[in-house]
């Protein structure tokens, strides 16, 4: 982990890359490039054009996202209302979110594949769904 990341804000984590001709390898490991350990994975995939996912916050989960294959528009808003965009196309990029930052993925590519690294197991008492309410959080 690099000790100057600023976990208070979303960013991009370039994970390693071994590359060779026979293909590239790219990894991750707790605490060296990720700043929490890893409770729960999930992924994404399988989504129709034109499709959105996500639109909630969490309010203590961090997570990671990272596009293991094709591509696909991060949306990112903190508690004042500041959107951020992020656009993943590589698989040794991923996008960092802290808490109380509300998200959604749009603009899908064909076979596109996410994996979500998260510090918390599911509780649905984490999210927050509802926009407005998000944006009046302290």
């Amino acid at each position: 982990m690099e000790s100057k990341q600023d976990l208070t804000q979303p960013h991009i984590i370039e994970l390693p890359k071994i590359m060779d001709v026979r293909g590239n390898l790219s990894f991750l490991q707790n605490q060296d490039q990720i700043p929490f350990d890893i409770k729960r994975v999930f992924w994404i995939y399988d989504v129709p054009g034109g499709e959105t996912r996500g639109g909630h916050a969490y309010k203590t989960q961090q997570e990671i996202i990272i596009v293991i294959s094709g591509s696909l528009d991060i949306i990112v808003v903190d508690v004042h209302g500041n959107q951020s965009k992020f656009c993943l196309n590589r698989s040794y990029y991923g996008l960092y979110i802290p808490p109380m930052h509300w998200r959604h993925l749009e603009n899908f590519s064909t076979n596109s594949v996410s994996v979500h690294l998260s510090s918390s197991d599911f509780s649905e008492a984490d999210y927050i769904r509802n926009y407005n309410e998000f944006l009046t959080k302290p």
